[in-house]
């Protein structure tokens, strides 16, 4: 039985991240030290086999992902997945956390960024990723097992979390109290 892998990663500190704004679905670039995190995350992958790669449309998850394949010269096709895109923050997008909680409150603040059923504004819940991501995470595992390769997905902190949830049978409130690095790497075994 052959053992197959998933490298997945977060994808390096955006200006958004870095000022504390809700990114969502806006795009934003790689810091200086979000490009050192791309880096430190190309180099714990340097020397394992990546056959296909995933990325999402946003150019954090392509430009971190652009660092990994340096040293993948293996790598043989580059998917475009969405359905690992960052959680959406409806009319939060592109607004400071600071500004949030001077006009919704602190408590709600804390329940859109935190809480697993509350949904922002027109955004997404925790509840409501984790049905994308688990739509996701079938397909990957079916295309994995097809095709025999081992995978590396460049992604975000919420679709990571729910990824993590479901792979690692997490329970919801360990799921909303993760903190997801931007510089390390979850690995999970997939049997053929």
């Amino acid at each position: 039985m052959a053992k197959l892998k998933i490298y997945l990663f977060r994808h390096g500190e955006t200006h958004y991240n870095k000022n504390k704004i809700f990114t969502g679905w806006k795009d934003s670039k790689l810091t200086k030290k979000g490009i050192r995190q791309a880096q430190t995350i190309s180099k714990k992958l340097k020397n394992k086999q990546i056959d296909v790669a995933f990325q999402t449309k946003l150019s954090r998850s392509k430009d971190t992902l652009e660092y990994v394949l340096k040293y993948h010269h293996e790598t043989r096709e580059i998917i475009t997945a969405n359905g690992m895109i960052e959680r959406s923050y409806g009319d939060l997008e592109g607004k400071s956390h600071v500004l949030a909680i001077k006009k919704y409150g602190k408590k709600k603040f804390d329940s859109w960024h935190r809480g697993w059923n509350q949904r922002p504004p027109h955004g997404e819940s925790f509840k409501m990723v984790e049905k994308r991501v688990k739509i996701f995470i079938k397909e990957l595992t079916a295309f994995m097992k097809k095709e025999k390769v081992n995978v590396a997905i460049s992604a975000h902190g919420n679709s990571i979390r729910l990824f993590r949830k479901i792979m690692e049978n997490a329970s919801i409130k360990e799921t909303c109290e993760w903190f997801i690095p931007y510089d390390k790497v979850f690995t999970y075994t997939i049997d053929t």
